[in-house]
């Protein structure tokens, strides 16, 4: 009898702590679905790609969305020929800018990230 408690005990005990560490993942990315809003913010006209979409003018103080799965790159040109920025960020990089979680970034001047 005390053998068979000891072990619902346990069972209980697993069964809550897995339960919350599942609840805890799931909301550690409040923004995975929603996507990470990218502000433009530089004081210049922008152009990005999406996905390897067409070349999009992104003009300052303008808006696009990012998601996990998306990959963006920016341009300072119209052709999409000049990288605005050195590296690209990822999704991973404004979502280690936002800081307060509330899915917001801007791109300041000279392709430096910060959270709104």
């Amino acid at each position: 009898m005390k053998a068979s408690a000891i072990i619902l005990f346990i069972a209980l005990c697993a069964t809550v702590f897995f339960s919350r560490t599942s609840c805890l993942a799931a909301n550690d990315d409040p923004c995975s679905t929603s996507g990470i809003t990218v502000r433009n913010a530089t004081m210049l006209d922008l152009w990005y790609e999406k996905n390897g979409g067409a070349c999009s003018i992104l003009i300052h103080e303008h808006l696009f969305t990012i998601r996990p799965q998306d990959a963006v790159i920016i341009y300072s040109d119209m052709d999409c020929k000049t990288l605005y920025c050195p590296r690209n960020a990822a999704y991973r990089d404004y979502k280690m800018i936002d800081k307060n979680g509330d899915c917001q970034v801007r791109i300041l001047p000279d392709c430096n990230l910060a959270g709104m």
